[in-house]
């Protein structure tokens, strides 16, 4: 990866994100968000990873949607950016936020000290807060800095040499 292709997959998943906001009507879409684009070298081919909020048939009939809106978002794209080529789009389902939710069960389970279910549905599409709590044998918290000096606002008044008194 160069710093230019970068910059490219940046400015396409933005305005895939807008174009998907805005301009695309399908409702199987729903609530889909562009979390990254990988563009091959030469511009030809772009992975557009999605992540959507759902059950598994939710998702994957958002994925047929975006997959049947790509064509239009290309052209779109085609009209926005100042490309000599626009990569064709191949949509790909973002997982990390429900490998994030597995994770943070996993921990949760072994912080309370119960074993792990391993045939547990992985369902969820976002991880869950859920509050910690003090224990014994916790290290305390690390103190707060203290805040810096203030110097006081404005000129104030110059003090004059002493030779000028």
């Amino acid at each position: 990866m160069t710093a230019r292709t970068d910059r490219i997959d940046q400015l396409i998943r933005q305005e895939i994100g807008e174009i998907l906001a805005r301009d695309v009507r399908d409702p199987r879409i729903g609530f889909a968000t562009v979390t990254d684009v990988e563009t091959a070298p030469d511009l030809s081919h772009a992975r557009v990873w999605v992540s959507v909020i759902g059950q598994p048939t939710e998702r994957e009939a958002a994925l047929e949607g975006l997959r049947n809106a790509m064509p239009f978002v290309r052209r779109e794209l085609a009209h926005r950016l100042s490309l000599r080529r626009v990569p064709e789009l191949h949509v790909r389902l973002d997982d990390t936020a429900e490998r994030g939710t597995r994770v943070l069960r996993l921990l949760s389970e072994l912080e309370s000290g119960a074993t792990p279910d391993s045939d547990v549905e992985t369902g969820e599409s976002l991880p869950t807060p859920v509050p910690r709590f003090g224990r014994a044998g916790d290290a305390p918290p690390d103190p707060l800095p203290a805040p810096p000096a203030r110097r006081p606002r404005g000129r104030g008044k110059r003090q004059r040499p002493e030779w000028r008194r």
